[in-house]
């Protein structure tokens, strides 16, 4: 049976407040480093590559599991687009990393998770169905590791040889090829509310035509393929079944649910616009910006909950 299930339940940890407070003080603690070399950035993805202007298309005829905050009702949402490279560093294009497709849907009609009205529906994604490691603490010490090179990771295998498999899954994921932002699929990794339900995310690539040359420069690829006809995707939700097929806390996991289309995801013919880059660069692109119905579910996400504030105030985001 497929049948979505509202069942789902977050566990969470005696002592996970706290934890999450250290692991993001370390974050914050790399960050303020790699701004010293680099210049004021983002803690993680960090470097940015297409800013983009879309527009969000929610029909009317969704099955009614998913008829629950922006998509209860169809509507056409002005959105904007954030690509980007997923380390610390700026390195060039060609480098193996994760890579990034955050876009925030404006002028939401909702409560925010934090209460008031929300300002936005962000929503943050990587081009991989899951995250390399079960909690944000395997996350946070292989990341981290990694950011601080190879002495670092040494040091953290010296620790913790436990970690190994962990890096073996990071190393995994970089070193899958990456296509381009306009041909890859894109994934939360991690479940969001969709009023009662919980579910995952993903963006469909617009495109299935290939571009050999799309690793010299990622932007440039973007620009092409716009300077031909716009580049439409569509936005999935992956609604949890059971404990054992979706797991809600284990972000390593890969949901064995199918995809349903709730809405297109738009981006217009456009030319590269250095205004709204600098602005959609100041922006805050965060899944806790989110209005109560899609509120972000699993330890991963609270998680995210701790480190993306320090993290907007490390580089002036107001």
């Amino acid at each position: 049976m497929t049948t979505p299930s509202t069942g789902w339940q977050e566990v969470v940890a005696p002592d996970e407040e706290q934890r999450h407070k250290r692991q993001a003080d370390l974050f914050a603690e790399m960050q303020r480093r790699k701004s010293g070399r680099f210049g004021t950035g983002r803690a993680l993805h960090r470097k940015q590559r297409p800013a983009l202007r879309a527009t969000l298309e929610v029909p009317a005829d969704l099955p009614q599991e998913a008829k629950h905050g922006i998509f209860a009702t169809e509507a056409n949402y002005e959105v904007w687009v954030r690509l980007s490279n997923g380390g610390f560093d700026r390195a060039p294009d060609r480098v193996p990393d994760i890579r990034g497709f955050a876009f925030k849907v404006l002028g939401v009609d909702g409560q925010s998770v934090f209460g008031g009205p929300a300002a936005s529906q962000d929503f943050v994604l990587i081009n991989h169905e899951k995250f390399s490691s079960s909690t944000s603490k395997e996350f946070s010490q292989v990341t981290l590791a990694g950011g601080g090179g190879l002495s670092g990771i040494l040091r953290a295998l010296l620790r913790s040889p436990r970690l190994f498999r962990d890096l073996k899954e990071v190393r995994g994921a970089l070193n899958k090829p990456f296509s381009g932002f306009a041909t890859e699929d894109f994934f939360s990794a991690a479940p969001i509310s969709c009023g009662p339900y919980a579910v995952r995310v993903r963006v469909r690539a617009a495109s299935g035509e290939l571009n050999p040359q799309a690793s010299d420069d990622w932007s440039a690829d973007i620009y092409a393929r716009l300077a031909e006809a716009p580049l439409v995707y569509e936005v999935q939700l992956q609604f949890f079944l059971d404990e054992e097929r979706t797991p809600i806390e284990d972000a390593a996991a890969i949901w064995d649910s199918p995809y349903q289309t709730v809405a297109r995801l738009v981006i217009g013919r456009q030319e590269p616009d250095e205004e709204f880059a600098a602005e959609v660069e100041a922006a805050k692109f965060d899944p806790w910006n989110a209005i109560v119905e899609h509120r972000p579910l699993g330890e991963v996400m609270r998680a995210r909950k701790a480190a993306y504030r320090p993290s907007q105030l490390g580089r002036g985001a107001v």
